[in-house]
């Protein structure tokens, strides 16, 4: 186990954050009992980063388990329903989760220049030159691809499902690409992977 997980400070924070995510209104079913949908979000976050970059600091640990903190807060249907709304929406989340993870983060201990360090990945801040945030685009991209797009196909046409397949390609490293081919895949959801990507 990585030091700073014994220490008192991080699994507080870590309560904090799945405290305040345990709040979420919306319901997931996992191993048939109903999950707050954020706080199960949140723990599949952090697992899947113990397993693709079990080494990671502190601080990104921190930001990926509060990645989603309290999203229904920020409800999407508070923005007009355009692209430019949508833009707006996924803005305004990322400087509301940077804002509640630094507050959690600070009555727990933690120096400003680590709660900054958080909110700057969580903000997606320097994305082409920080590895620590190409981590955290992987880990949600890996975290997307395992437990969300069987429901995910569910929801839209074919021909939106190969955009977003692609547009989540572009975002990922080949590291974390070749470990989401890993992954079971039903029938239904390898045949549009085909489609999106015929190499594969």
């Amino acid at each position: 186990m990585t030091h700073f997980k014994q220490t008192l400070r991080y699994q507080d924070t870590i309560k904090a954050f799945d405290c305040a995510n345990s709040q979420d209104p919306n319901q997931e079913i996992e191993e048939e009992k109903s999950v707050p949908k954020e706080l199960l979000y949140a723990q599949r976050m952090t697992k899947m980063l113990e397993d693709y970059t079990p080494e990671a600091s502190e601080e990104l640990f921190l930001a990926v388990r509060s990645q989603h903190l309290e999203r229904w807060k920020l409800p999407r249907t508070n923005f007009p329903n355009d692209r430019k709304g949508y833009l707006k929406w996924r803005t305004q989340l990322k400087i509301y989760h940077a804002n509640r993870a630094g507050e959690l983060m600070q009555k727990n201990g933690y120096s400003g220049t680590q709660i900054q360090r958080v909110q700057n990945l969580l903000k997606k801040q320097k994305l082409k030159t920080d590895i620590e945030v190409q981590i955290l685009e992987d880990v949600i991209c890996l975290v997307f691809l395992n437990y969300y797009f069987a429901a995910f196909l569910l929801k839209h046409p074919e021909e939106k499902i190969i955009s977003i397949l692609q547009k989540t390609r572009q975002k990922m490293t080949d590291r974390s690409w070749q470990k989401a081919l890993t992954f079971t895949y039903s029938d239904i959801e390898l045949a549009i992977l085909k489609k999106a990507f015929p190499k594969i």
